[in-house]
């Protein structure tokens, strides 16, 4: 039997280090309310863009590792998810094609219907990206270890490198 494609590397690779990613924005945001943060995950790592200290990364990182490990499954899921986005525009954006389909109706039959689909799939998405980050990260990550966090800029905006082994 095959192994499933989110469990194949480099697949595991990126969902394991999005749920760290998504751990150490929770853990960084608490302690840094002001700060906006955001993250890209890759297989060997992810970069958090972010003005916050290389320190507090660090203890984040760790912090968020040893939670992830520990159990902790829920700090993997992130309301601010790429994911989360994704899924709202493309239902958004098939529900506005559903309801302008069809030549025989009226400007305002299209609008109407429109503004009443796009609503409805606008309050479906929030909940279901939130489910489809279950597929895009992965809380298992015990044997994931940091191997070096290192300070990058990326044009006028301050990040950092996170790697793993």
């Amino acid at each position: 039997m095959s192994t499933p494609i989110f469990q194949q590397a480099p697949l595991k690779r990126i969902r394991q280090h999005h749920a760290i990613e998504h751990a150490t924005i929770h853990l960084l945001a608490a302690r840094y309310p002001r700060v906006a943060l955001a993250g890209l995950s890759d297989p060997w790592g992810f970069t958090l863009y972010g003005r916050v200290p290389e320190e507090a990364v660090e203890q984040a990182v760790g912090e968020a590792l040893q939670r992830l490990q520990a159990g902790e499954e829920e700090i993997a899921i992130h309301p601010n998810c790429g994911t989360n986005f994704t899924t709202s525009i493309f239902l958004a954006t098939a529900a506005a094609l559903i309801s302008t389909a069809g030549h025989r109706r009226t400007f305002l039959d299209k609008v109407t219907s429109t503004a009443g689909l796009v609503t409805l799939a606008l309050l479906i998405a929030g909940p279901l990206g939130m489910r489809l980050q279950r597929f895009t990260t992965s809380a298992a990550v015990g044997d994931r270890w940091l191997a070096q966090i290192t300070p990058v800029a990326i044009g006028s905006r301050q990040a950092h490198r996170i790697t793993f082994v």
